[in-house]
Order: C-alpha cells, then structure tokens, then sequence
C-alpha cells in the first residue's frame, strides 16, 4: 500500500519553495564547478601523463660552455645515457619581452602543435601558445626578434615547458615577459653563435621506475658528468619545475575545490537537519500520533530525511550536467590561461562522479539521519505532549533579575535557538575564508611589487661570463656564487652568495670576520635570527658550507647571502680581486653582450607577482563570489529558520502589543549580533590561519612571498558582510511582519 505521509511532499515543497531552490541553485553551482574543475583536470592530467611518452620528453639537461666534441659525447654516453643537442639563445622582441629560440625538435622534447603550422623558411618561426595569447600574438603576425622580424606561422606548446620558468631557481613562471619559439636550422644559424647555450637533453638507456630511482640515478650521472665536463647547469626531469609544475598543480586543485565542496555540504546538510528539527516541533502532535498509530520511527525518519536527499541527488545530477559543458570548457581555460598545455581529450571521470555526487549523498544522509534518529528516541506520548525539548527547559539558565526584561528576552531567544547561531558562526568563519582569500590576493601581490621596487638594490645588475672591466663610474664590482639548502620536504633551493665590496655604495653593511648577512626573504622563509648559523651545500658536488649570520639585510625580493667579497673569493677559491658581476643604475654599453651572462633588472624580480595577479584573477573573483553567496545563503536560511522557530512566541508577543520596532529589535537585531560578533572574530582568526597556510603553501617554491593582507581588505570584507546582512535582515522583517497573531492560539498546550 501506498505510504499516504507521500501526499506531503508536495505540499512541503510548495510552502519552502524558496528555501529549497535556493540550496538547489547553490549546491548546483558549487557542484558544477568542483565536477568541472575536476572533469578538466583529469582530462588535462591524463594528457600531460601521456605527453612524457607521446612528445619524448626528456630525463634531465645539462649546460656547458662550448660545443661537446663527438668524443666527450661518446664518453657521456657510456653512462647509460643517450645525449641529444638542445641549443638555444635568449634575444628580446620588440614586445619588450625574451624569447628563448630552439631547433625545430624531431627527436626528443618533440613539439605538439595547437594552431597553424611549423616554420619551414628562415624567416618563420613558431611561438609557444600561451605566450602568445598574452601579448595578443596570432599566426600571421610578424615579430622582431635582435633586429631580425619573423612571421608567426604556428602557436605551439613544449613538453619541457609545459610552465614557462625562465630559470630553475626562479619561484615563478613568467608567460607574460618570457617566451619559447622554434625556427628551422637556417633560421637558428642567423644568428650570431656567440650567444648560444650550449644544452643537452639526456633519455636514460634503462628509464628509473619513479622519482625515487631517478634521483639516485641523476646523482651518479651528476658525479660522472662533473669529471668530464665543467657544467654550468644541471637538472633532472623530476626536479625541473618548467616540466612537472602544471602537472602537480592541476591534482591540487582539483583536491582543493572537492575538499571546499565537502565542507559546504556538511553546512547544508546541517542546515537541513535544523530545518527539519524545528518541523518536528511543530509538528509533534501529529508525529506522536503516527507512531502510536503504528508507524515506525524508521518510517518517519524516512520520510523527513527524502526531500534533503532528493534535493541533493538533483543538485549533484544537474551540476554534472553543467560540469561536463559549461563549467569543463571554464575550468580547461583556467589552466590554459596558466600553462603551457598540449591538447587535450574529455574523459569521463567516475572519481569525479563519485566525488561530486555520491558523497555529498552520503554526507547528507549519514548526518540528517543521525539527528532525527536522535531525535525520534523519545516516546510517542512525550511527542503528543510537545515534551521534546524537556530536558533542555529543565536546565534552563537562570538570568539574573536585575537584567532589563528586553535583554534578558533577548539572551533568552539567544539560548533557545544555540544550534542556529553555532552554524551561523561556523559558516561566516568558512564564508570569511574564501572572501578574504578572493579579495586578499591582489593586493598581496600588488604590496610585493612595491616592496621589491623600494628595496630594489641598483637598476641594473650584471652578472659576467669572465672579469671585464668597465668605464661606467657608477658600476660596482661584486663577485657571486651559488649553493643550495639542505633538502626539505625532498626539495632543496638554489641560493646566490653575493660578495660587497668594502665600503659599497649600494649595500650598506659592515662585515665582521668570518660572518654574512641574509636577505630578509632568507630569513622569513627558513625562520633563521642574527646569531644563527647556516648551513649550504655545493650544487654539483659534495661538499658542505656553515656560516654564521651577523644580521638581516632589507631585500625581500630573492633567498640570497651577502658576505665581504674577500670572503666570498677566498671560500669558493677564486683569485684576490676577482669578480664577475656588476652593480650600476646606468646601463653598462662597454661590455660585449657576449661576455654578459645575466642581466637583472627590477623588472625581472616583480614577476612573481605580475604572473600570479595574470594567472590567478579569474580564481580570485572566483572565491570572492562564491564566498558572498555562501555568506547570504547560510545567514538567510539560518535567520529564517529562526523566526519560524519563534513565530507563536512573535505572535503572543504582538498579541500582547509589543510594536513592530520591539519584535525586531528582539529578533532581527539579536541575530545581527551574532553575524558582526561571528565578521568580528572571524577575520583576525582567518588571518591568522591563511597567514599560516600560506606560510607552508609558500615554502616549498623556490623564493618567497611575504603574508600581508592590508587593513583595506579587512574592512572592506567586514562592510561586505554588513551590507549582505543589511539585505537579508530587511527580507526577516518583511517575514516578521507576516506572521499572524492567531498563531498564538495554535497548537496550545
């Protein structure tokens, strides 16, 4: 026989309509962008995986100083390697960005091809995709690159920089200022050889089984190579970031948006277990009578637990939907617009199905019925006797009587709907998260700029292939070498040592014998103090260096060292007075560019934060959106909630001639009350813990990124907060002001 509680369903779901569309609406959207973040990330996954074999990708490169000859060749080799030529030069464009410039490739490192076609005249040349796009580059276009103009005949990404890292020590890609194209042989040999990097590919004989194989294998082949070549640089495939970041990143985020979607299904279904806690006080009496009647209380647990499931099973059904169309082609152009992807091929994703859609079942089943289960313990008779809550009336707080009657009401309706507000906090503290994550991050980026700018050591900086000397009056000889950090959490970090000349007009610190000073990005990231010593190690050998810090220097912009260049000269065993960089504020034009390794210019150390505003903005409006709505939609269900909890009592108090201004000072303003007491705490707890998160998040790149989230922001996430509330409460009084007062007279006891 049919069950006749079934009638109710539609008339529950017209009286809550609102109520139900908009946890529908809100839970269809988080679902469709968690399934489209995920759906695209698998897809994008799986074809990045793929591309290592597809494209050839290489096992590691290595940089000398000259073109191998056949014989040292032959000799690399014999380790068990196979070496493939991967020369390339570094040239600006008149886009006021650098191109690196290789071979068209056919061996190793081969390149997908995402538009138009592969240059075939010495006047083409093919140009990496997401480069492209952000100087607003399309085939057809022309480009000058060291005064030669080449016409862009295809966009194309690289296996090897599936993220543009101009270098390996860099903390971030650079697709805005830095680029990758190919040309054919001709072409390459237009220019002139005395700018070109010797580099070399290598692919094992035998591949390692995993990252933990391969180390140990690019550990033996690094002491090899050392005695046979003198290497400039050296990076296996699995610590390069330029080929694994994309990849690592992708399975981040779609673990991020799942774990997010999580914690917002476990706060409606909260929101739904409170909804039908305060329908089984009202409907008591007729829930007594049911199971005196013969119904059992899994029966009745059934039927209060079907229109929560219901709406949670079509919410994740239709977000599917859209997380398969709209939301995959938005989340595909979220990592296109990061990286430097190869094509790709939508996969069904049944992790993503069960993450988006079973779970969030089972989430709201498994706490909906832990509440009415517990709940329904009570006899059928306490029901009939609207006893449910006795317990709780027995142990009533005592208010002191010299309290104003108004606020001891007020601390009453406090008490009475605890439950209510315990969600209400804990939902701004998580709304509070996500919006000062989305309105934090900019101008955390923007305030990096400005202290890099302010704390910038000179304009331009030189580092030299060999000690060439200068006529510029204002250049100022330093000398540099490189360590690394011991390994932590299985990475270690490339560190420049920078030898001062004494007296120097452009660090001022006065060295003590034997000790060195650290940048204060140094010291914040690795938590080191004046007094402490530190501890590096050589890059391509064995050997260790300690070295006590007399201070911190203000230069937050790169993890570095600063020591007398005596010093410095003396520990890494150069020649009395050698040098090989400069420092200056005017453009040095006596040296030939030949002899110039490097040049550093402010420019070079703001992209950090000029690649990260360009990469993460679509996500910042993102969060901040999400979290706004998030904010309203809790506040407003739980509000409303409330006053419908209360509506006899509203009602006998109208009955009783409180004025419409009394009810809400007693309803409305003891909730608002809770939101800016729940803004106020939240905001200082959030920061402290994305202070912190941040901190951990940051520490495993290359450089740093200081935490700083200006007073602006907090304001301005607190006034959000105000205003979103300020709509809502308008939308309680209208709600308020509806309730009739023969409800008093209702189910009277």
């Amino acid at each position: 026989m049919r069950n006749p509680l079934n009638k109710r369903f539609k008339k529950e779901i017209k009286s809550e309509f609102g109520k139900y569309l908009v946890l529908f609406l809100f839970m269809t959207g988080m679902i469709a962008i968690v399934s489209g973040v995920n759906v695209a990330g698998t897809s994008m996954k799986k074809a990045f995986d793929e591309a290592f074999t597809k494209y050839n990708t290489e096992d590691g490169n290595f940089e000398i100083d000259h073109d191998a000859s056949d014989a040292t060749i032959s000799s690399i080799e014999s380790e068990g390697i196979t070496i493939y030529e991967n020369f390339y030069i570094e040239e600006e464009t008149n886009f006021d960005t650098t191109m690196r410039i290789f071979k068209n490739r056919e061996e190793v490192n081969t390149i997908c091809l995402m538009e138009g076609e592969f240059p075939s005249s010495p006047e083409e040349i093919a140009i990496d995709r997401m480069h492209a796009d952000n100087n607003k580059l399309q085939v057809g276009d022309e480009i000058v690159i060291k005064d030669k103009t080449f016409t862009i005949t295809g966009l194309v990404a690289f296996p090897d920089y599936s993220t543009l890292y101009q270098s390996p020590s860099d903390m971030m890609f650079d697709a805005l200022k830095f680029g990758i194209g190919i040309v054919t042989s001709e072409g390459f040999d237009s220019f002139d050889n005395s700018y070109i990097h010797y580099s070399y590919s290598w692919k094992y004989d035998t591949p390692p089984a995993n990252d933990k194989e391969a180390k140990e294998m690019s550990e033996t082949l690094l002491k090899r190579l050392s005695t046979k070549v003198m290497l400039e640089q050296y990076i296996p495939a699995y610590a390069n970031q330029a080929i694994h970041f994309a990849g690592n990143d992708i399975g981040r985020d779609g673990q991020i948006f799942t774990i997010f979607l999580y914690l917002v299904v476990v706060i409606i279904a909260f929101i739904f277990a409170i909804t039908t806690s305060n329908t089984l006080a009202k409907e008591s009496t007729a829930i007594g009578t049911l199971r005196a009647s013969g119904y059992t209380k899994g029966e009745i647990i059934r039927h209060y637990m079907t229109i929560p499931l219901i709406v949670t099973l079509v919410s994740a059904l239709v977000g599917n939907i859209f997380g398969y169309t709209l939301m995959e082609d938005f989340a595909a152009n979220l990592y296109y617009n990061s990286y430097s992807l190869t094509t790709y091929v939508l996969i069904f994703n049944s992790d993503a199905f069960i993450k988006t859609t079973v779970i969030p079942v089972i989430i709201m089943l498994l706490i909906n019925f832990f509440i009415l289960s517990s709940k329904l313990k009570l006899s059928p008779l306490r029901f009939i006797r609207r006893d449910i809550n006795k317990k709780q009336r027995k142990k009533a707080i005592r208010l002191n009587t010299k309290i104003k009657i108004m606020k001891r009401f007020k601390i009453r309706i406090l008490f009475q709907n605890m439950p209510n507000y315990i969600t209400i906090v804990i939902g701004v503290f998580l709304a509070t998260v996500i919006m000062l994550f989305g309105s934090g991050m900019k101008p955390l980026m923007e305030n990096y700029q400005d202290i890099i700018v302010e704390n910038t050591i000179c304009e331009y900086q030189y580092v030299l292939k060999a000690p060439i000397p200068t006529n510029n009056d204002g250049a100022e000889a330093y000398s540099v070498a490189s360590l690394k950090t011991p390994e932590r959490r299985g990475k270690s970090e490339s560190i420049n040592l920078y030898g001062i000349a004494p007296d120097s007009q452009y660090i001022d610190l006065n060295f003590e014998k034997n000790t060195v000073y650290i940048s204060k990005a140094y010291a914040e990231k690795y938590k080191i103090e004046a007094g402490d010593t530190i501890k590096l190690e050589s890059e391509y050998g064995d050997e260790t260096y300690e070295f006590k810090v007399n201070g911190i220097y203000e230069f937050p912009s790169a993890v570095c060292v600063f020591m007398d260049i005596h010093m410095l000269n003396e520990t890494f065993g150069y020649e009395e007075g050698y040098f090989n960089g400069y420092y200056s504020n005017e453009e040095i034009t006596d040296i030939d560019g030949k002899l110039i390794a490097t040049t550093i210019t402010t420019d070079d150390y703001t992209k950090t934060s000029r690649q990260m505003i360009h990469s993460m903005g679509d996500f910042m409006t993102l969060f901040l959106v999400v979290g706004v709505i998030m904010y309203m939609l809790i506040i407003f269900l739980l509000s409303k909630i409330i006053v419908e909890k209360n509506a006899q009592s509203i009602s006998m108090i109208k009955i009783l001639g409180y004025t419409r201004k009394e009810i809400n000072n007693l309803y409305i303003i003891t909730t608002a009350f809770v939101v800016i007491a729940s803004l106020g705490i939240s905001i200082p707890l959030v920061s402290f813990v994305l202070k912190y998160i941040f901190d951990f998040a940051f520490s495993g790149f290359s450089g740093w990124l200081p935490f700083y989230v200006p007073g602006s922001v907090y304001i301005k996430t607190f006034l959000l907060g105000l205003v979103s509330y300020a709509v809502i409460a308008f939308m309680q009084i209208k709600q308020v002001r509806k309730i009739p007062m023969e409800d008093a007279l209702k189910n009277v006891e």
